[in-house]
């Protein structure tokens, strides 16, 4: 499998713009903490988390395409389950439904990181005291963060989460990488 550096190195060779970076980053803790929520491969979740839109700026005109580029471009370096994952959070346009826990977890935690990113950037503190709750209530506010699919958030319900308990997974999972992710005051 490859070493996260490596991955990294390979996320930052397709010159993804700085945003798009952090949201790799922010992907990659939400995914380690799903992990370790249930009783997974953290390694394994994080890297799909960090490369899951590797692929990104070659597919922005083609959303079609995306993930299914990033196939090749990861090749034989993750096994077949992170890359059915990775190929799965863009289901929407590839056809290729989510099928397995792994899959539903990408799906939800890369979507959950525009959300908590944007609370952060509003919020005096940053990241610093960040509760489920206040995020539960910037859900409905439509016009906050608009782009993030509050639907694909939800789906944290079909690995077994309440909405509050993967909120409050992500949070704690961002939280020590604030600065890293740009996130603090």
């Amino acid at each position: 499998m490859l070493p996260r550096a490596e991955a990294l190195d390979l996320l930052r060779s397709h010159n993804p713009e700085p945003h798009l970076v952090q949201h790799a980053l922010a992907t990659e803790v939400v995914m380690r903490g799903l992990a370790a929520r249930f009783g997974q491969d953290a390694e394994l979740w994080g890297l799909a988390g960090l490369l899951h839109d590797i692929d990104y700026p070659l597919t922005k005109e083609t959303p079609e395409r995306h993930g299914l580029v990033a196939v090749d471009l990861i090749g034989d370096r993750l096994p077949p389950e992170a890359v059915q994952a990775i190929v799965a959070h863009n289901s929407e346009c590839t056809g290729r439904e989510p099928a397995s826990l792994f899959d539903r977890a990408l799906r939800c935690g890369e979507s959950v990181t525009g959300l908590v990113s944007a609370a952060a950037l509003v919020r005096p503190t940053g990241m610093d005291g960040m509760q489920a709750s206040s995020l539960k209530k910037k859900m409905k506010d439509k016009a906050f963060a608009a782009s993030v699919s509050r639907e694909r958030i939800r789906e944290c319900e079909t690995i077994g989460l309440e909405l509050g308990e993967f909120l409050t997974i992500a949070i704690e999972a961002m939280t020590p990488a604030a600065a890293e992710l740009g996130l603090t005051r």
